[in-house]
């Protein structure tokens, strides 16, 4: 009897162990189906095709798709709230480990980074592995243990890590993100924004090793020199077309995370849903985001718009300029240089462009080259889209004593012949 009742206590002390060990930290992998079906894909093509922003009823606390050529939020939803980010925050560590470490170096599992909960790499104390090895058992499943193990091995621990993290969130402009440790866990000073996710994404994406291990499906990593197969936990990479990578996540208190990188054609973008409340809709608000964002924008050459408008307005009005004291009254205009000339637009909006010349007709001599004059703003729907400024291409200089001199003697004799005649 007494053997029987330490059984049913042991198996309730299991249970018990494995509920709250669930609960406090989960991790980024279930028992979902992977599998996204091409009705599935067609059918959220179809739907977004024309649809409105308003429509598109979106499950996630906060999202965004960012423009990777122009940096433009092309939608969001409370892109900019601070929120948990769950294990989108390897993001960042492995952009920092990949910069700062000799990947192909074998380092020693500690005690700390395998008993580290979660999901996780499965590695135990003492284990050899590579960097690189440790980075892709970081970014497919998703191994609380290899994150700790790579901050270990780069800064000797968790804190000294973070304070790595944050100096690069600092140096890439990121106001509203803040690092504690290098695998998500929930914490109430580690947090970021949609938008700001976006960013740190498209940096990371900059560099060639990281790309390539984000866009990996399947990888074959070496634990003391056994072979261990790792399955991607991204469940649109592979399945919808343009996806190259980038990175779920999931804890309690960040609810269903999934930041995806996304390229058709010359459109590049990144999808970020954070707050989602099932790995279903993270993943049916990220396709909703995604096809609505290429059925519904193109990229337009705004330069090649201003050039046109902008020498059809020179033509038009060259002669209504007047440089008082000026040695000459031709004046010849170019405008400044356009960082991001290339710009998506809604299909439907592009007939709503407007540019705006204002430039002052009147100027006082002398004029430098490259002087500002003016300036042309593009609006769409009333707002700026793209602004530059108008300037003097050619130097004109001020009238000295002697031109005044030739021009009295010049002016006297025309009216010594009107006189005459």
């Amino acid at each position: 009897m007494y053997k029987y009742l330490s059984n049913i206590l042991s198996i309730i002390t299991v249970f018990t162990f494995l509920f709250s060990f669930s609960y406090v930290y989960a991790d980024d992998i279930d028992f979902s189906d992977d599998i996204i079906s091409e009705d599935l894909l067609d059918s959220f093509s179809s739907e977004t095709a024309n649809t409105s922003e308003s429509s598109l009823n979106l499950n996630s606390r906060s999202c965004i798709v960012l423009d990777r050529q122009s940096k433009n939020i092309l939608f969001g939803k409370n892109e900019k709230n601070k929120v948990k980010m769950a294990s989108t925050t390897k993001i960042m560590t492995a952009i920092v480990v990949i910069e700062n470490a000799n990947l192909d170096e074998t380092v020693e599992v500690s005690k700390k980074a395998a008993s580290t909960g979660g999901s996780r790499l499965g590695l135990k104390t003492g284990d050899k592995i590579t960097i690189k090895n440790l980075l892709y058992g970081l970014m497919l499943c998703s191994g609380n243990d290899a994150a700790v193990a790579l901050a270990e091995s780069i800064s000797g621990s968790v804190p000294n890590f973070a304070i790595l993290m944050n100096n690069k969130a600092k140096e890439l402009g990121l106001e509203n993100t803040h690092f504690e440790t290098p695998h998500g866990l929930d914490s109430d000073n580690h947090y970021t924004t949609a938008y700001e996710l976006a960013l740190l994404t498209d940096y990371a994406l900059k560099n060639s090793t990281f790309s390539n291990i984000v866009g990996t499906k399947n990888y074959t990593i070496n634990i003391n020199g056994y072979p261990k197969n790792l399955n991607n936990t991204n469940e649109l990479l592979g399945n919808l077309n343009g996806v190259y990578g980038v990175k779920t996540g999931f804890t309690n208190g960040a609810n269903r995370c999934l930041v995806t990188a996304c390229k058709r054609g010359n459109m590049d973008i990144i999808c970020v849903v954070l707050g989602a409340d099932t790995k279903n809709f993270r993943t049916q608000d990220s396709i909703k985001l995604i096809e609505y964002t290429f059925n519904n924008y193109t990229y337009i050459n705004i330069e090649n718009k201003i050039n046109e408008y902008f020498n059809n307005w020179i033509s038009a009005n060259k002669n209504n300029f007047f440089i008082e004291k000026g040695i000459s009254q031709n004046i010849e205009l170019t405008h400044s240089y356009i960082e991001n000339p290339i710009i998506p637009i809604k299909k439907s909006e592009i007939e709503n462009i407007q540019i705006l010349i204002d430039v002052n007709t009147y100027l006082q001599a002398p004029i430098n080259k490259d002087d500002k004059i003016g300036n042309i703003s593009v609006l769409l729907n009333n707002n700026i889209i793209c602004y530059c400024d108008i300037l003097c291409k050619n130097p004109i200089d001020k009238k000295g004593f002697y031109l005044y001199l030739l021009d009295f003697f010049k002016n006297y004799n025309n009216y010594l012949k009107s006189i005459i005649v």
